[in-house]
């Protein structure tokens, strides 16, 4: 069913540009090598022209115009071939975007000073070899330039290489019609009805120049997973509740909505979150109904072996049967069903598995029984409203039992008082920025007031990237906030098939294989699951060698399935706050033990995709040249027996993987769509951030509700049990609230 959302323009930037004319001229020049216009030798070469073969060019038209199947195939294909970075204008402003809002200070210097030296000769000579500046030089010798970096003996050189190609191919694929309609991407989703969503109502702070102070029982802040099942809670059981939430409320009229909209309005960092060590992209939910707005609806319970690690830690709660009941309630609320339609990459791990006898089951989705569900668009907003994220949940349930919200609220700080020498959370104190005059937050006409909210309980729901930074901008004192870092690190592998897969059709993961979860014994390893396909999200991590290859790459996206390696790790990072911008910084790098289970995974998610006929299998590392499949798939000669995965070919591939084991980090493209364990929950201040009640140590009256106080990695897509911890916390936080509301009633009768 054809439908047009409604748009969501991003909020204007500054007019800093970032860089000098000279600068970006430099900067641009590299990025025409990453994405440059394929030409044969007769038509002449311009700076952003690789030149290819005749015959490589021709047979490139034809293989795209047979994949685009539409009357003007032939001019789509020329046109794609033709298209280099610099020239779309959405392009450069992505990058300043990207630069203005997100980059640390430190890597824009770094950046910036590296620029200015390709732009001298001396610069230039010890940089590249020769002493014209680099935008002048050929492309071939650009081209050179760029590979030789990413092996260079000088780490910044490394590190602008590697980024200067990644956000190239990201800001390419985000910002280009010519790719979407070569990949046969449709601006929506072609199954699935639109239907309206809950119509919240927030709180509007009326203008003046002084603090405006709000009184409440309990502050929520943050309207995700955690968020929202304690706001629920909390208000159904009779107490005050004001949720207040950074972000903005789009409803579902808005979804899904465009890659570079939905990356800039629904994600932490508009989509850039990266690592320190720049191997590593973090996406994490920074939305109104946080990453439950954006995630695959995957709805996986805490297997055993993670609640006896947990509750050998001195939590017994984990092993309880209380934990399952609140496990089974959120569940239950939330329609989960593993009656699903699966689509063609799930049913490829599916059926794959089965064949290579892995133990793979079904994952269960949020989808509120709602069999029609069969969409991959969700990262970027559900637009049926199957999904039973918070925003179509919880929040709901909330908004009906009396709870208030508030959008666009900056918190600063925990407030505290002290209560017969003891430190008491009194509330929080942050800014408000209103929308523009027309309900947008794209317009100048905003209003900005600070804002203090009184409350008896305050809790913490920002996620684990920005709760323990709003309780060190506190000044609450603990060696483990921020500490204990996991992130479920993945690779990616891409496998393309003969037939078109149309992979961002159906729901995005509803599959997974158990086999490789243990791999020493103590809980950690890996498990196969699919990936939403949304194009830049994807190709971004996809391997580049050079352009050509990447632009074949790109275009195969329509017959490709994608997997990823979901690892529970041993080894954690940390995040902490930008020196400057006071952003989440992350200190993250997967370490070798870890890499080792990635590898594992990615050999078996392509033994999967090889058994069900994948012609080629791709991986995010770029030091892995791809396997390409010899043989026809069925075997035409049927006296000649399939080998299966015995295939000469596919074991010299794999042993070939092996060989490189632990994987270099730098030289993978890694990912984390979960994060979790910075405020951990504990038996003792000495052993964490929050006691097994979600309490912080030491202050009475602080909570925190979200991934961040798992002990642990959970092994498992977190949602589930995020949910489940809050739902028990929260409750037992409203029986708090009623006896002292019964013991200060008692207290005025007498």
């Amino acid at each position: 069913m054809a439908f047009s959302p409604l748009d969501a323009p991003l909020f204007p930037i500054l007019d800093d540009p970032i860089f000098t004319a000279p600068q970006w001229q430099t900067l641009l020049s590299l990025c025409d090598v990453v994405i440059p216009s394929l030409t044969t030798a007769s038509t002449g070469k311009a700076p952003h022209q690789k030149t290819v073969s005749a015959a490589q060019h021709d047979t490139a038209i034809a293989t795209l115009t047979a994949q685009i199947k539409t009357a003007d195939a032939d001019q789509v294909a020329r046109q794609y071939l033709d298209e280099h970075a610099s020239a779309l204008p959405a392009f450069k402003e992505s990058f300043r975007r990207a630069f203005a809002l997100n980059v640390p200070q430190e890597s824009k210097n770094s950046l910036s000073l590296i620029l200015t030296a390709l732009n001298t000769r001396a610069g230039s000579l010890l940089l590249t070899g020769s002493s014209a500046p680099l935008q002048d030089q050929s492309f071939d010798a650009r081209e050179k330039v760029l590979c030789n970096w990413l092996t260079s003996r000088l780490p910044q050189l490394r590190q602008v290489a590697r980024s200067v190609i990644l956000l190239s191919k990201k800001n390419w694929v985000l910002n280009s019609s010519i790719v979407l309609e070569t990949i046969g991407f449709p601006r929506v989703p072609v199954y699935g009805k639109p239907a309206e969503s809950f119509d919240f109502k927030f709180l509007q702070i009326p203008p003046g120049d002084n603090t405006e102070i709000i009184e409440t029982d309990v502050v929520i802040v943050g309207s995700g997973c955690g968020g929202g099942v304690a706001a629920k809670n909390l208000a159904e059981a009779g107490h005050r509740v004001l949720v207040v939430e950074k972000a903005y409320h789009y409803p579902s009229s808005h979804f899904p909505m465009t890659q570079p909209n939905g990356l800039g309005h629904m994600f932490e960092m508009g989509g850039n979150a990266v690592s320190d060590d720049g191997y590593m992209a973090v996406l994490a939910g920074a939305a109104w109904g946080g990453g439950g707005t954006v995630n695959w609806g995957a709805s996986l319970q805490t297997q055993n072996y993670v609640r006896q690690e947990w509750a050998d830690t001195g939590l017994p709660f984990f092993t309880s049967h209380e934990f399952q009941k609140s496990l089974d309630h959120v569940c239950e609320r939330m329609g989960v069903t593993s009656d699903i339609r699966q689509n063609f990459q799930n049913s490829v791990t599916l059926e794959g598995s089965r064949k290579l006898g892995f133990n793979a089951q079904v994952v269960p989705s949020n989808s509120g029984n709602d069999k029609e569900h069969y969409c991959g668009h969700c990262t970027l907003g559900c637009h049926t409203g199957g999904k039973q994220g918070p925003m179509a949940s919880w929040l709901v349930d909330a908004a009906d039992a009396g709870a208030v919200f508030v959008e666009g609220f900056q918190a600063e700080k925990v407030l505290f008082d002290t209560v017969n020498g003891k430190r008491v959370a009194s509330g929080v104190q942050g800014v408000w920025t209103s929308r523009d005059a027309h309900l947008g937050t794209s317009g100048k006409d905003v209003r900005r007031r600070k804002v203090i909210v009184r409350a008896k309980k305050v809790i913490v729901s920002c996620g684990s990237l920005q709760s323990p930074l709003l309780l060190l901008r506190s000044g609450i004192k603990n060696p483990h906030i921020g500490r204990h870092l996991y992130l479920h690190p993945v690779l990616l592998g891409g496998a393309v098939f003969e037939q078109e897969t149309l992979p961002w059709e159906g729901n995005c993961l509803t599959t997974v294989v158990h086999d490789f979860e243990n791999l020493d014994g103590h809980g950690h390893g890996t498990k196969i699951e699919n990936v939403a396909m949304v194009p830049a999200m994807f190709l971004a991590t996809m391997p580049w060698i050079d352009g050509a290859n990447f632009k074949r790459l790109t275009a195969n996206l329509r017959h490709m399935a994608g997997f990823i390696t979901l690892t529970k790790e041993r080894d954690a990072g940390r995040v902490y706050p930008d020196p400057i911008s006071g952003q989440p910084r992350i200190d993250y790098t997967i370490s070798s033990f870890d890499r080792k289970h990635i590898l594992e995974g990615l050999i078996a998610a392509a033994k999967i995709a090889y058994v069900c006929g994948a012609k080629e299998f791709y991986t995010s590392y770029r030091d892995m040249r791809p396997f390409i499949r010899s043989t026809p798939t069925p075997p035409t000669d049927t006296n000649t027996p399939d080998q299966g995965i015995n295939d000469t070919a596919l074991q010299a591939w794999i042993k070939e993987f092996r060989k490189k084991s632990p994987l270099n980090a730098e030289h993978g493209t890694a990912a984390s769509a979960h994060q979790m364990g910075t405020c951990r929950m504990s038996s003792s201040p000495k052993k964490g951030v929050v006691d097994p009640d979600g309490r912080v140590w030491g202050i009475q009256g602080l909570y925190v509700a979200d991934a961040s106080v798992f002990p642990s990695a959970s092994g498992v897509n977190p949602m589930v049990t995020n949910m489940a911890i809050t739902d028990w916390t929260s409750r037992k936080l409203a029986e708090e609230l009623s006896r002292e509301s019964l013991r200060k009633t008692g207290t005025a009768r007498l």
